[in-house]
């Protein structure tokens, strides 16, 4: 066919091609449903063993201990310690489910008007603080009543005494959520970027290698081959983020892992977002670097330097998660491409605004658009070469 294809089409037909062959793939199906079950088994083990609800504090009450079981629960909810009570008839049987393990702590009254706190080592310290608080409120309520004094109107009388906070800079009840967040994402894009340049690499030099390329080339520009290539592995790249950021958002959000919906949500979009212009500045990149070589033995070592940088991102991104309004951070979260894994984590921690994200959006097309060039022409020039590999001065016309 001595016609050339429209380059519309041309493109559409190349990543066509690219999509429906890896998403048909039995290798690339397998995996990835592995990587679900491991991303949602993941999810609810975190919630079941790290994540879930507190175990509560079992505390046994004995006689006129029992009076204490309102203000115990009461104590309990104030400082966020779960309480269950359960009544019990004497002492004896205190000792007993103590001794059992059944009741960590058994509260037994004792002559005079106070307690003993039967347990099998030590009583927690923050359970120690709700027994003591809710004791010496029913004896202040027991002196006051003695004293002709009724504790109900002398609480409403004081109701009022009570110390307002006013934090200049309030802490964010989310902040650790957001960081989790965030470090998802940070993961995410590494892993994803990683692979899916490299597989735009071999994928450049399968097709030297099956000279499957000459047949396309002799219907399609190479420039469209390019375009068709990177935009097909791209949306396959996607949609596995999709299907990764689905799973786990789900899980984490119906096991209550997760509570900040609308923040995770967000996250998940920017980090789609974020891939989209990560993995377009690599692509071109690993594309031009596949197209140097004609032996699959030869990639790692013509794309070193690029998984490199990818690798380099992940670990400033590592160190910046704790710190992400950090000077290092906001410095380089301009800096394409690292933009591409930083940016994401930022906007999880919430310390940047819309200004920065549509200067760095806008860096980041710039620069890849400046890199696209430059790559179409390496690849033009070299994705017909075979033998032995080329510099990239060669590619350029320059040796």
């Amino acid at each position: 066919m001595s016609a050339r294809l429209g380059a519309a089409r041309a493109v559409r037909l190349i990543a066509g091609r690219e999509i429906t062959t890896r998403l048909r793939s039995r290798s690339f199906l397998i995996s990835n449903a592995v990587l679900l079950v491991v991303i949602v088994g993941g999810v609810v083990a975190s919630s079941v063993f790290g994540g879930g609800a507190q175990d509560p504090k079992r505390l046994g009450l004995v006689g006129a201990a029992q009076s204490l079981s309102s203000s115990l629960t009461a104590g309990g909810d104030a400082v966020d310690l779960l309480i269950s009570i359960r009544e019990l008839p004497d002492e004896q049987a205190a000792r007993d489910q103590v001794a059992a393990g059944d009741l960590e702590v058994a509260l037994v009254p004792e002559a005079g008007g106070g307690f003993v706190a039967v347990t099998d080592e030590d009583v927690p310290s923050e359970l120690r603080s709700v027994l003591d608080i809710a004791v010496q409120q029913q004896a202040l309520a027991v002196a006051l009543r003695e004293q002709g004094v009724d504790p109900a109107q002398l609480s409403a009388a004081t109701a009022g005494a009570v110390v307002t906070v006013d934090a200049l800079d309030p802490s964010d009840p989310e902040q650790g959520q957001r960081l989790a967040l965030a470090f998802i994402a940070v993961f995410l894009l590494y892993v994803q970027l990683l692979f899916t340049g490299l597989a735009v690499a071999t994928g450049v030099v399968e097709e030297k290698t099956s000279r499957v390329v000459e047949l396309l080339l002799s219907t399609v520009k190479p420039l469209h081959l390019l375009v068709g290539k990177v935009l097909g592995i791209g949306v396959v790249g996607v949609l596995q983020l999709v299907a990764y950021g689905v799973a786990g958002l789900g899980a984490a959000l119906t096991t209550g892992l997760l509570t900040v919906t609308g923040t995770a949500v967000a996250v998940f979009v920017g980090t789609l977002g974020w891939f989209v212009l990560g993995f377009a500045f690599f692509a071109v990149l690993y594309a031009a670097a596949g197209s140097l070589v004609s032996r699959q033995e030869e990639v790692s070592s013509v794309t070193a330097p690029l998984t490199v940088l990818v690798v380099v991102m992940f670990v400033l991104a590592q160190t910046s998660v704790q710190d992400p309004d950090g000077t290092v951070s906001s410095v380089m979260s301009w800096v394409p491409p690292f933009s591409a894994i930083l940016m994401p984590l930022r906007i999880a921690a919430g310390v940047t605004g819309p200004g920065q994200v549509v200067g760095t959006v806008a860096l980041m097309v710039v620069v890849t658009a400046g890199l696209a060039v430059v790559s179409a022409a390496v690849y033009q020039r070299s994705v017909l070469r075979s033998g032995s590999k080329a510099s990239w001065k060669q590619a350029l016309g320059r040796g």
